[in-house]
């Protein structure tokens, strides 16, 4: 059982919800990145989704667009991804990470090659955004080669043929993308959350994360009574970016804090 699988398991076993929240790798400086993962990790995440930047992030929206622009201004590279992880693995042997990202710097990589080193570092799942399940299964192949989980994103729009499709694939966890449109929209239904799980339910039997949306520890707890996961990305960078470098880490890990304890009460 890989990292991935057994944190789930042993928050099933607790009757608890994962929380994973989402940063860029090397916003808003390179040498912030991992002592944000280990706080973030301290303050309750279960998994950390690690973005690598991209010049051109589609599903993103304008605040996580802004943390890749900050990270790609200091050059930061996949190759300074996996050192990131290789960093925090010298003192976190437990805690999953996924790398979340797009096609261009793996294809531009090379898969086998891009596995290799995503193994070398211990990561422990991939979700590229545009890699579609109709078209990915040499991609898939490659990360079962090295025991990496190939994570998928679902959401609103997804019809049952491609619920289907990603089910033969899908790996880890699914994320849900629980608004249509990109990352830091609003206007969260519940409802219409709670009918779409139901939906991937049928098809989808690995836990289901949703993000998109999550803004406070109310949502969060909502959110957490439907899902296996929850999902924070652009709230978390938008303490980021208003945070001031020497408090920045207390920030982050004071609304990861107010996240875990919404989430766990009961």
């Amino acid at each position: 059982m890989n990292r991935i699988a057994s944190t789930f398991a042993t928050l099933e076993a607790q009757n608890r919800k994962a929380l994973i929240p989402f940063i860029t790798a090397g916003d808003p400086e390179p040498t912030l990145t991992v002592p944000l993962m280990h706080e973030m990790v301290k303050a309750g995440a279960d998994i950390i989704e690690l973005g690598v930047p991209f010049s051109d992030p589609m599903a993103d929206g304008p605040t996580i667009q802004r943390s890749s622009e900050r990270a790609l201004k200091h050059h930061v590279g996949l190759n300074d991804v996996f050192a990131m992880v290789s960093d925090f693995r010298q003192t976190d042997a437990v805690t999953p990470v996924v790398l979340m990202g797009y096609a261009n710097p793996i294809e531009a990589m090379g898969y086998e090659n891009f596995a290799v080193k995503a193994k070398e570092c211990d990561i422990d799942g991939v979700l590229t955004v545009d890699y579609p399940p109709e078209e990915c299964e040499a991609w898939v192949t490659q990360l079962n080669k090295y025991n990496i989980d190939a994570i998928f994103l679902l959401s609103p729009t997804t019809p049952e043929n491609r619920m289907q499709q990603v089910a033969k694939f899908a790996q880890g966890y699914i994320y849900y993308v629980s608004l249509k449109g990109v990352t830091g929209a609003s206007h969260l239904d519940l409802n219409e959350v709670a009918n779409m799980l139901a939906r991937l339910r049928a098809h989808i039997s690995i836990p289901i994360g949703v993000g998109f949306g999550i803004r406070d520890g109310a949502t969060a707890k909502a959110v957490s009574v439907l899902a296996d996961a929850v999902v924070v990305g652009s709230r978390i960078i938008d303490e980021i970016e208003k945070s001031a470098k020497t408090e920045l880490l207390v920030n982050v890990g004071n609304l990861l804090k107010s996240l875990r304890c919404a989430i766990d009460k009961k």
